[in-house]
């Protein structure tokens, strides 16, 4: 199963705060005034990073195994839903226009499903991704 979590490091300001980055990531820089806000922040970069690793296909790396010191941050469930559509086209090698036909709708409603910056059903990323032969799985960990 693929899993959206990446490990991010904390590292002290000198003007207070943190600074986050993640090596696995390493578009991925930002800070938060104390550890909670850094790893909200962490998880609202993440999500910009994921937005451009879809917009530019490229393939997401493999998460490293959290170190001492890290946290581990995942970006918005909408957004792992939406690149676990995008993973799976990808190792269908399955375009937009013929998952579109699949699907039978039109192939501005699949390039919908995979920006992460549009507001999409849930059930619709599902079904989209069933008909790649894959299924989306929801969890519930303690945090």
């Amino acid at each position: 199963m693929e899993r959206f979590e990446y490990p991010v490091l904390l590292k002290a300001a000198e003007e207070g705060g943190f600074v986050v980055t993640c090596r696995d990531l390493p578009a991925l820089i930002t800070q938060g005034e104390d550890k909670e806000d850094a790893l909200a922040q962490a998880a609202d970069a993440m999500d910009e990073v994921f937005a451009t690793y879809m917009l530019e296909g490229l393939t997401f790396p493999t998460p490293s195994k959290t170190r001492r010191g890290e946290y581990s941050v995942a970006p918005p469930a909408e957004t792992m839903a939406k690149a676990a559509l995008y993973m799976a086209m990808s190792e269908a090698g399955i375009t937009k226009v013929q998952l579109a036909k699949q699907l039978g709708i039109d192939e501005k409603e699949v390039r919908r499903l995979l920006d992460p910056h549009y507001g999409s059903k849930l059930p619709r990323i599902a079904q989209a991704i069933q008909l790649l032969g894959k299924r989306l799985v929801i969890g519930l960990e303690a945090a």
